[in-house]
């Protein structure tokens, strides 16, 4: 992987992390269910954490302030984004924002698994691993949620 690729694929996890930052804070905004809200909440910022890790594991100067980057507003194009829609189709949906929520985390886990081994750089492979299993976490944080709205816990 080149420099300039490791850059783009670098600022593609920083983005994604933020569309599902977004996702979290706009989604527990709606939320009902105190459990689920919660989540989201504390998802929202492990999301936060995630972009910053890969901003961090970038070794240029050249781009903005992290700060600046998730003070920008959703990206409405983005899938976490248009899953959110999805559950605001007319009422605000809970269940289905926390379907969503398993289906998106389980997608970006398994992405970043296969980016990870696409990278040679030892630390930012790491990187990569880590908020592999961290999003595997968020994973299971979202799926105990929607068992227990269902009252499957």
């Amino acid at each position: 992987m080149t420099d300039q690729d490791l850059k783009e694929t670098l600022l593609k996890a920083i983005q994604t992390e933020k569309d599902a930052m977004d996702f979290y804070n706009l989604g527990a905004g709606k939320m009902i269910d105190g459990a689920a809200k919660a989540t989201f909440e504390i998802l929202a910022c492990e999301e936060r954490q995630h972009a910053l890790t890969f901003y961090e594991a970038y070794q240029g100067n050249d781009l903005p302030a992290f700060a600046e980057m998730m003070d920008v507003a959703p990206d409405t194009a983005s899938p976490w984004f248009l899953a959110l829609q999805k559950a605001m189709i007319s009422e605000f949906d809970e269940r289905l924002a926390l379907e969503l929520a398993i289906e998106q985390e389980d997608l970006l886990a398994k992405e970043l698994l296969a980016i990870a081994q696409t990278i040679d750089d030892p630390k930012i492979k790491q990187v990569y691993l880590s908020n592999a299993a961290s999003t595997h976490h968020h994973l299971e944080m979202v799926e105990a949620d929607y068992k227990a709205m269902l009252g499957m816990s």
